[in-house]
């Protein structure tokens, strides 16, 4: 913003402003040669001024010369995979593999839990749906890891139990005990899981 001067016969003058709550500012006179602060250009040392100076092109090159043209590797259809490196590639097919498998292990898995006899029909229970595709892949990858954290946590138990009867543990500690105690549980909640996925 520039500064409003005012000049008149005995010299230069900032002008008369009026401040927000409505008083005036005195006008102030203004030495020749005077520049304000607002107005002095920022410094820049001569590294910088010559990066801003230079060309983005290499000189003799012509701006056409430099438009990017886009790159398309014969047999491949994504575009965003053409400027990936071979190891990229790889990458990416494998990662679609392994998703694609944990899709068709979640429907395999449900479709094995699944049993059809005239007694399922006449009970109460409900059939097991297979997981929908509106289900997130994170609430299944949740359910996932909980399943598998299920049967390490009851895999514990069972060795522990057995450590316990065979005589190689004489005295469990309080935290084995609970542990024992929990397996009834454990499995409860493993079983409510496996239906529920």
């Amino acid at each position: 913003m520039a500064t409003p001067y005012v000049e008149d016969d005995s010299g230069k003058y900032i002008a008369a402003t009026q401040r927000a709550d409505g008083t005036w500012r005195k006008p102030r006179r203004v030495k020749e040669g005077y520049t304000p602060q607002e107005e002095v250009p920022v410094y820049e040392n001569k590294f910088v001024k010559f990066f801003k100076g230079k060309p983005d092109l290499p000189p003799g090159m012509s701006p056409s010369d430099a438009a990017p043209t886009k790159q398309t590797i014969p047999g491949c259809g994504d575009a965003d995979v053409a400027g990936l490196s071979k190891s990229a590639k790889r990458n990416m097919k494998r990662k679609e593999k392994r998703k694609q498998q944990q899709d068709v292990d979640s429907v395999s898995d449900a479709v094995e839990n699944v049993s059809i006899s005239e007694n399922d029909m006449s009970s109460d229970k409900t059939p097991l749906s297979v997981s929908s595709p509106n289900n997130s892949s994170a609430e299944a990858d949740e359910k996932v890891k909980k399943i598998k954290n299920l049967k390490k946590k009851l895999r514990q138990a069972e060795d522990l139990k057995r450590k316990v009867d065979s005589g190689e543990i004489t005295e469990p500690t309080k935290d084995q005990l609970e542990k024992l105690l929990r397996v009834k549980a454990l499995q409860d909640e493993l079983q409510q899981l496996e239906c529920d996925s």
